[in-house]
């Protein structure tokens, strides 16, 4: 069979990153033909403003030069565009007359600037600000003529008046609204940014409206509505951009205001996509590079087959340089959107922050002068963060410096353009020998597209430099019989299909035999959950399951836990469990602090039967700790202050997790109100009845050391409780240490990356279908009775 042929009909930005992820997803698998509009090669279009300024040349902002085409196999035809699309024969021609056939097509025709239909815009002199011919015609102005007139005081607007500036020109930037960047800024920061601009040399004409581009043969100035003029040789429009649409709606392919695609970027052409600037999803059209480049992996692995939750949408964010002045914004800003807000205004160091809050809830940013919290602040508003993250910031210091850097957790995103995580770029140091942050955006592209990243990658770059020589830390062993670590050992037996404990042992070179108390339930709690994993995946073969029902005691005998639902029982059930104590003689019966019932005491040749008598899954090889119980309160009905239905979602969420197995020991509780009347705070996962749903805490503990649970976010239904609260426990069980709580593993990893991680609505969907397929698989498979034990033998 051979390559499917793959067009894409746009050489951007957002295209061309697509064709890079195709190419590492399925290398070798398609024939690639792109058609540009352009005489050039993939280059970045956020840095032509640097051109302008004269801070760089065209060939320092290409992405891919002329040989990473040839070197990838790819047939590149620049400067002729596609004028036509016949998806019935699933070919594209273009302006030169190439025609090329597809299997799949990928539209990323980008925008068009958004010329302002004014009487005399066709003149001598006027021009748009969005590609390399844009930046060269301005450049060969300013050698002739010395007055430019920008319209426009956006981002585009600002960055074409600052690099005309830097060509000698005087400057006038004519905006309608009353200050400037109003869709990123405030009116206090954008007035903060303009008295920076108006010392660069800057003039602005605020509130006009430009009624026609006067002059004979070339420009000479604007007449505004209100009758003033203002002089100018060079006229530039930076008032927008407009999707390219045109080419699919001449071929039949949906549009509205831009190209319509779904969650996979599809259009309702079979075998068309489309994505970047062109595309319009959930009626949404991005012109911000990173949610662009997000769509490109979604599109790249639906095209090579390979398995994705769809694109979901993105926040609207931009971390960038106005004429060397720091600006973020992210979120919604407006007073309008908006509860309350949280400002502070440094005169001295001409700063701004403003974070919006609306229910309690971070949901917007602005910084200026100093954006070094924007990747930070980011963060929050994309996990919809309570506004109490910013007492505990408060606490432990923020901003783009050592001690922040080093605070992120190893998966925390720095770049979000490129999508380059802490992790990435300290690799790149250690591991590459980058030495400076040129190095570093060479290895790992962070900061290459925007640069609003730049300071917090090099804030990370001194902190691996410093410790690149340090002496490494010694390797902790799970203990003396192993010279494995617990990762080590997680890694060395997933995979491996050891059927036992002793097994695995003497695979891995234990130095005793049977190992000892501290190393035997460790291994064996990851040969079971790798054995599960497998057996789950093939839905066959021997896996160990979980014993809900019973666990070993200290002299030897076992303890059967009678299931109560949400910590609910009945006089029918009270009965049957008093006719088994006194059946089978068990010795002593506990109500205990996790709100249960105990049978202690129970020999291994009757735990079975114990079991079955009550009801019970019979007792089974048990590598891990089940959760016994979930506790609740008195619940809506009977307790004044409920503001949920805790006895619901408990039981529920008892029938969730109830054949899990977990590390250590895991407690749960719901309450149904913040009176925290069932103990939430001090337990491993802690669901609290608010008045807009419910607060999830995580990581407390009422043991050796009482810990309160982090408020991880909150959650309006049920079922999204219960779908976050699998997840969480999933994740847990999955990376922590053998005997590690859920407090230890937070820690270790950090909320910041918890929250992270959990709200990838793709990675968590991941987890809950490894705990989905662990489950199915263990309510139908039947295993011989044995005594839960077993796996170690």
């Amino acid at each position: 069979m051979g390559k499917q042929k793959l067009v894409l009909i746009g050489n951007g930005m957002a295209g061309v990153r697509c064709i890079e992820e195709i190419l590492a997803l399925a290398p070798g698998r398609f024939e690639i033909t792109i058609f540009g509009g352009e005489p050039h090669p993939n280059y970045n279009r956020i840095m032509l403003s640097k051109v302008l300024q004269g801070d760089t040349t065209v060939n320092d902002i290409t992405i891919n030069d002329w040989q990473w085409y040839k070197d990838n196999n790819i047939t590149l035809y620049a400067g002729d565009p596609v004028v036509s699309i016949d998806t019935a024969k699933r070919r594209v021609t273009s302006e030169k007359g190439v025609a090329v056939e597809y299997d799949q097509l990928i539209l990323a025709t980008g925008s068009l600037p958004f010329m302002l239909p004014l009487p005399g815009a066709d003149k001598p002199g006027v021009t748009a600000f969005r590609d390399i011919s844009d930046c060269n015609k301005m450049l060969e102005a300013s050698k002739s003529y010395k007055k430019a007139v920008v319209i426009g005081g956006g981002l585009l607007g600002l960055e074409a008046a600052r690099g005309l500036l830097n060509l000698g020109m005087e400057v006038h930037v004519v905006h309608i609204f009353n200050y400037l960047m109003e869709r990123q800024l405030t009116p206090t920061s954008a007035g903060m940014l303009r008295k920076e601009l108006e010392k660069q040399g800057m003039r602005f004409l605020l509130e006009k409206q430009t009624e026609k581009i006067i002059g004979k043969k070339r420009v000479e100035g604007l007449l505004f509505k209100d009758g003033s003029k203002v002089e100018a040789d060079l006229v530039v429009i930076a008032v927008g951009v407009r999707p390219n649409i045109k080419l699919a709606a001449d071929s039949g392919i949906e549009t509205n205001r831009a190209i319509v695609v779904n969650d996979y970027m599809e259009t309702n052409v079979p075998g068309v996509y489309a994505v970047g600037e062109c595309a319009e999803h959930r009626g949404m059209v991005y012109g911000l590079v990173a949610p662009l480049y997000e769509q490109g992996k979604v599109l790249a692995k639906r095209i090579c087959g390979a398995e994705t939750e769809g694109y979901p949408g993105s926040i609207l964010y931009s971390q960038l340089k106005v004429s060397g002045v720091e600006v973020f914004s992210a979120g919604e800003i407006r007073d309008a959107e908006i509860t309350t807000s949280v400002k502070a205004i440094d005169g001295i160091r001409n700063t701004y922050k403003k974070i919006a809050v609306r229910d309690n809830k971070i949901v917007g940013a602005v910084l200026f002068g100093d954006s070094s919290e924007g990747n930070k602040l980011l963060g929050y508003i994309k996990q919809n963060a309570d506004v109490s993250v910013l007492e505990e910031a408060a606490a432990t210091g923020g901003g783009a410096d050592e001690a922040y850097a080093d605070s992120l957790s190893p998966n925390a995103t720095v770049c979000s353009c490129n999508g380059v995580t802490k992790g990435a770029i300290l690799d790149a140091v250690r591991e590459n020998g980058c030495e400076s942050v040129d190095d570093v955006r060479a290895c790992t592209r962070a900061s290459s597209t925007c640069g609003g990243c730049k300071p917090l990658v090099a804030s990370l770059l001194q902190l691996a430099l410093k410790s690149k020589d340090a002496p490494a830390a010694p390797k902790e062993t799970v203990c003396g019989c192993t010279a494995h670590s617990h990762d080590e050992l997680r890694a060395a037996v997933r995979g491996a299909g050891f059927a036992s404990a002793r097994e695995a042992m003497s695979a891995l070179g234990w130095s005793k035999a049977d190992g000892c108390a501290v190393c035997r339930p460790a291994l064996q709690y990851y040969v079971g959950q790798a054995l599960s994993a497998a057996a789950a995946d093939a839905n066959a073969g021997a896996a160990a399951q979980p014993a809900p029902a019973a666990s070993l005691l200290a002299d030897g005998t076992y303890a059967v836990t009678p299931r109560m639902y949400g910590g609910v029982t009945s006089a029918g059930q009270l009965r049957q469990i008093a006719d088994v104590v006194d059946k089978y003689d068990i010795p002593l019966v506990k109500l205990t602090g996790g709100a249960h019932l105990d049978l202690l005491g129970i020999d291994a040749d009757r735990v079975d039967s114990v079991g079955a008598e009550l009801g019970q899954p019979a007792a089974s090889p048990a590598f891990g700790k089940t959760i016994d119980s979930v506790a609740t309160c008195a619940g809506i009905v009977y307790d004044r202050g409920a503001l949920q239905d805790s006895v619901r979602l408990g039981a529920s969420l008892e029938r969730r997790l109830e054949r899990l197995q977990m590390p250590a020991a895991v407690s749960v509780a719901v309450s149904a109100s913040p009176l925290h009347r069932a103990g939430t705070l001090a337990k491993d996962l802690g669901i609290v009845g608010a008045p807009g749903g419910w607060e999830i805490y995580v990581g407390g503990s009422s043991g050796m050391k009482l810990r309160k649970g982090e408020l991880l976010c909150m959650e309006p239904s049920e079922e999204a409780v219960l779908e976050l609260s699998a997840a969480y426990l999933q994740w847990y069980r999955e990376e922590a240490n053998y005997g590690e709580t859920t407090a230890q593993w937070i820690e270790r990893i950090g909320i910041t990356q918890l929250r992270e991680g959990l709200f990838d609505l793709l990675f968590r969907a991941e987890l809950i279908a490894r705990m989905n397929l662990e489950q199915q698989f263990s309510e139908h498979q039947q295993v011989n009775p044995q005594p839960p034990a077993a796996l170690i033998r």
